[in-house]
């Protein structure tokens, strides 16, 4: 694999279904380069000329080929973002097709030659794409094997697979997948209905296999979107307007016309750029123009955020949970509680900021882009330049961060843009202030509870209500190329940010209501476990509430109101695994710190993965700085693939979770986000990271759901409920920064007590 590889050769417009009948085989037969997993572009650049095969997502030869050596390539619509999806992906397939994993190799992410599997993201990488990818293979393998009784002259029950071949059960002989499909190829629909191998014989699935990407990440061989170069290849750097919705009233470009390397300005509407030989050329020559911009100062008062989206125009409510009558029951209780919860706007923050490489020819857009939704980029670059899907193609490289639909789209769309409009291949490299101030935001989150409990302390009310910015039919981010340069473009979603409002313990009567708005303050976009976590936040928090006001241990009350078993387990083994003992708030403080342990539990959306965390924090009394100590954290997503990535997943999930929670808060003025770098958004420092403890719960005989979200579900309440543990205050609103435990302190009238 090498880093500047030059594609831009006829490879590019080669169609699949030729190559993939070059040599008689499954679906192709290739060249492949010594690696693990092959980037789609430099897969594509091996190949011999053709047209596509399908890559229809009910068609084996859309997911599966096998080369005359009975090497098996996959096909992979879903991506790897950083959470060893591609890993896991080649277990499945090497376990349902018994062929040794060192002959699997991974394509992902290529319009051209990729399934449309949908977007990489809910945590359904492995539990809806893999599920396919997994039928696909257990199709070929039945395939196969009835192809190789009969040229063993043995009756189909009488073979098995092993080891990439086809055995006849007696006698021991034997003919390889390579020998199979080389007379022709196994071109076939996926039979729902192929039998999948029994979990007790699996020998890869289940197993800690390595991650196949880090090898070359950890040398530096890795190529990352970033690294990727085309021969011929400019550089461009986008003119931002000086506030959100300002418009672009004139220009000069003359100083920036004297920088050795400038090539030209791009100026669509209000979309302003340079182009450049180089990209350093091409940042001094942006520096350089003068823009002349609008004056626009539209966004609320940073204090007053939550109140403006309460305010803010309802098109219509949602009831998301409902049972009994939640309003009789809370005005006939014996006990009432309400309680408002708050979640800051948080930016992606990602480590690179966000880049893209794109080139239009004859008629056809190539772009190489970091996006976790190729399929659908490829719809929006079409829209916006008022193109064919069909001669658009997106083509995935890894990214330095994501988790939600970040900047990637953004450069993805600047890069298109651009090249389109000068004819030649263009490198859009984003530089810290764009990502941090242009990529769209998760929104302000703020819901409102309220509880009730009978003479005997029973929670038998429950309602929660939030104001979120109204949901489009698509789930969709708009380009902020399209939107500047007043080209067609997707209305704003907000993605999902309504699921997790509904509670999963037994209460008689509850109502779960969504207030749709009609705006939002950003543009709206899904950060890692949208709504879930926001949303989570504030049940989890207020049943912790519900259940001091009722004078009941928080893990006693979460058990006496579960009645599913798979989630009452999962609690009762995280117990087990903490020692958890009820303790009154404050009851561990040395000096100046308090200790304190907090409890949260979710099942995901109400329908898989089963999370329940504990945190163990310290409270610094005099400057109200929380430390988290450390996570343990339980884990049921059914069939568990790979253990070593499950556990890197819930680290990730932990370790960004304790930053949006204690320190990530996005800055803005009237006119645009001021918190434009590091300083002004911090985020988790590595002497901060928490220790983390994992109770695994794996079922080998249930099907395998998500694990790159679930846990970060919990993480915000399992920490403000171990500082009301520590020191007896609550903790409404994310992030928890030491002014905020501060004020609560001396609201508590505490500040500055210490433990005699």
């Amino acid at each position: 694999m090498t880093k500047n590889t030059d594609l831009h050769d006829a490879s590019l417009d080669l169609a699949r279904r030729g190559f993939l009948k070059g040599g008689g085989a499954l679906v192709v037969s290739f060249a492949l380069a010594p690696a693990a997993f092959l980037k789609p572009s430099e897969a594509a650049a091996a190949n011999a000329p053709g047209k596509p095969k399908s890559v229809a997502a009910d068609e084996v030869p859309g997911f599966l080929a096998i080369d005359e050596k009975g090497m098996v390539t996959v096909y992979s619509g879903k991506v790897d973002l950083g959470t060893g999806v591609r890993t896991a992906l080649m277990q499945i397939v090497a376990e349902e097709l018994d062929t040794p994993f060192d002959r699997i190799r991974l394509i992902e992410g290529d319009t051209m030659l990729t399934p449309d599997q949908g977007t990489s993201s809910g945590s359904l990488s492995i539990q809806i794409g893999g599920m396919q990818i997994r039928q696909a293979a257990a199709t070929a393998r039945e395939a196969l094997k009835a192809r190789g009784a009969q040229a063993l002259g043995v009756a189909p029950e009488a073979v098995r697979t092993a080891d990439g071949k086809v055995v006849a059960a007696e006698g021991g002989r034997s003919l390889g997948y390579g020998e199979l499909v080389a007379a022709a190829p196994l071109a076939m629909k996926v039979d729902a209905k192929a039998p999948l191998k029994d979990p007790a014989t699996y020998t890869v699935v289940g197993k800690p296999v390595r991650r196949v990407d880090i090898p070359a990440k950890v040398t530096g061989e890795f190529t990352y979107m970033h690294d990727f170069r085309l021969p011929g290849m400019l550089h461009a750097r986008v003119i931002r307007p000086a506030g959100i919705k300002s418009e672009l009233l004139s220009f000069d470009d003359g100083a920036a016309r004297k920088v050795k390397g400038f090539v030209q300005t791009v100026r669509k509407g209000n979309f302003l750029a340079v182009v450049a030989k180089s990209e350093w050329a091409a940042v001094k020559a942006s520096r350089l123009v003068e823009a002349r911009w609008s004056d626009w100062k539209g966004l609320p008062d940073k204090a007053k955020v939550f109140e403006h989206m309460r305010q803010t125009r309802i098109v219509n409510d949602e009831q998301l949970q409902k049972a009994g009558d939640a309003d009789a029951a809370l005005a006939s209780a014996g006990k009432t509680l309400s309680a408002d919860y708050h979640f800051a706007v948080h930016t992606h923050g990602s480590i690179g900021p966000s880049c893209s490489v794109a080139d239009y020819r004859d008629g056809k857009m190539t772009v190489w882009t970091a996006s976790q939704g190729a399929h659908n980029l490829r719809r929006q670059v079409a829209a916006m330049l008022s193109m064919k899907p069909d001669d658009v193609r997106c083509i995935y490289l890894d990214g330095s961060g994501c988790y939600g639909r970040n900047g990637h789209e953004d450069a993805s769309g600047d890069a298109a843009l651009i090249a389109r409009e000068i004819g030649k291949p263009v490198r859009v490299q984003w530089m810290r202030h764009e990502e941090h101030g242009w990529d769209p935001k998760a929104v302000p989150t703020s819901l409102a509870v309220a509880g009730g409990l009978d003479a005997e302390g029973r929670l038998v009310a429950w309602k929660v209500e939030s104001w979120l910015p109204v949901k489009p039919k698509e789930s969709l981010v708009p380009l902020v190329a399209a939107d500047h340069a007043g080209l067609p473009m997707d209305p704003a979603s907000p993605g999902n940010i309504h699921q997790g409002m509904a509670i999963p313990y037994a209460v008689p009567n509850i109502r779960a209501t969504a207030h749709w708005v009609e705006s939002t303050p950003f543009r709206p976009s899904w950060i890692r476990t949208p709504g879930r976590m926001q949303n989570n936040f504030a049940v989890e928090s207020f049943f912790d509430e519900m259940a001091h006001a009722a004078g009941v241990d928080p893990f006693e009350a979460r058990m006496r109101n579960l009645t599913d078993p798979r989630g009452l387990e999962l609690l009762q083994r995280l117990k087990e695994a903490v020692g958890w003992q009820p303790s009154a708030p404050r009851a561990k403080m040395q000096g100046n710190i308090a200790r304190g342990r907090g409890v949260a539990y979710v099942k995901y959306e109400m329908v898989r993965t089963y999370v329940g965390a504990v945190a163990d924090v310290e409270v610094n009394l005099d400057t109200g700085a929380i430390r988290v100590a450390k996570f343990t954290v339980a884990h049921d997503c059914g069939q568990v693939i790979n253990p070593d990535g499950l556990k890197s997943q819930i680290d990730g999930n932990v370790i960004q979770t304790v930053s949006r929670t204690l320190v990530e808060d996005l800055q803005w003025d009237a006119s645009n986000v001021t918190s434009l770098d590091w300083g002004s958004y911090p985020i988790l420092r590595m002497p901060e990271v928490p220790k983390i403890d994992y109770v695994i719960i794996d079922r080998p005989n249930e099907k395998p759901w998500g694990a790159g979200e679930p846990s970060a579900a919990v993480i915000p309440a399992a920490i403000g409920n171990a500082v009301f543990d520590a020191i007896g205050v609550r903790l409404r609103e994310v992030p928890f920064t030491p002014e905020r435990v501060k004020a609560a302190l001396r609201a508590a009238g505490m500040a500055g007590v210490k433990a005699a």
